[in-house]
């Protein structure tokens, strides 16, 4: 028996039908190879507190469900993504963990939001900058904003203050064209998206594989998507990185690939291609 646990709304802001889709369709591919599947969200796993399947593939972002799913794995579960990889996935984590693995991502810095950051803003020669919701995942879209000065970023910086939010990721603007991948490392996939939405020619989309494979690495997290920026130098620069995406361009055939790598999983065979 497999468990197949939905994302809880609050953490698909604007996605949540397209998120439950990759999850219902990776359930389907499960079934049709003739595996049980029951499909929770995470509301019911943190109600329960535990679950009797020790084969698990989630869309989870909870602490509480995070928790729960760490607990399970300690216990020698199968769970895709593992929690540890989740967790890594926060802003916080990403900028930290890809600049000093020396991954190309946009200049950064990690503030407390109640502190004044303009200084180290100016020091650090920012001022068109994104400013992201880092001490936990998005649930608005406020958790994103871009501005244009480092008052401007004050100024946001002390909103989320108000709204409870402890910690912010304030990086560069890199203007350029986007570059959408998503990968699962265990099955060997990956897809890469064009300016234009369709298939990147093959020279940029291997050198986008290249580096977004070598961030899945470093954030330790199997089942993958994110937003890439070419630059006018045709440098690339991983500008956003999550755990577990809706895939929705290529829904279908990731749904596959992610019902491959659990399957793969079951057997104990977890390298990434």
């Amino acid at each position: 028996m497999i468990a197949a646990i939905l994302r809880a709304p609050v953490y698909s802001p604007n996605h949540i039908g397209i998120d439950a889709d990759i999850l219902n369709l990776t359930a389907e591919q499960l079934r049709r190879r003739g595996h049980r599947v029951r499909i929770l969200s995470e509301e019911d796993l943190i109600g329960a507190g535990d679950i009797e399947e020790e084969t698990v593939v989630h869309m989870c972002r909870h602490q509480r469900s995070l928790e729960i799913l760490a607990e399970k794995e300690a216990r020698g579960a199968t769970v895709v993504n593992s929690a540890a990889s989740v967790e890594n996935c926060l802003r916080e984590r990403v900028a930290r963990i890809l600049l000093g693995s020396g991954i190309a991502f946009p200049d950064s810095l990690v503030v407390q939001t109640d502190t004044v950051v303009t200084a180290d803003m100016e020091a650090a020669g920012l001022s068109e900058v994104w400013i992201k919701r880092g001490d936990t995942f998005p649930r608005h879209r406020e958790d994103i904003t871009f501005v244009r000065t480092p008052a401007q970023a004050q100024q946001i910086v002390q909103e989320y203050f108000l709204r409870g939010i402890k910690r912010a990721v304030i990086s560069r603007h890199m203007p350029g064209r986007l570059i959408q991948f998503y990968g699962v490392g265990s099955a060997g996939y990956y897809s890469c998206l064009g300016p234009d939405g369709h298939r990147a020619p093959s020279e940029l989309a291997e050198r986008m594989r290249s580096l977004a494979v070598r961030a899945a690495e470093a954030l330790e997290t199997d089942i993958y998507g994110g937003q890439a920026i070419l630059g006018a130098d045709e440098r690339l620069t991983i500008v956003d990185f999550n755990d577990f995406p809706s895939f929705a361009p290529v829904v279908k055939e990731a749904s596959r690939a992610i019902a491959r790598a659990l399957l793969s999983a079951m057997k104990g065979d977890r390298g990434r291609s």
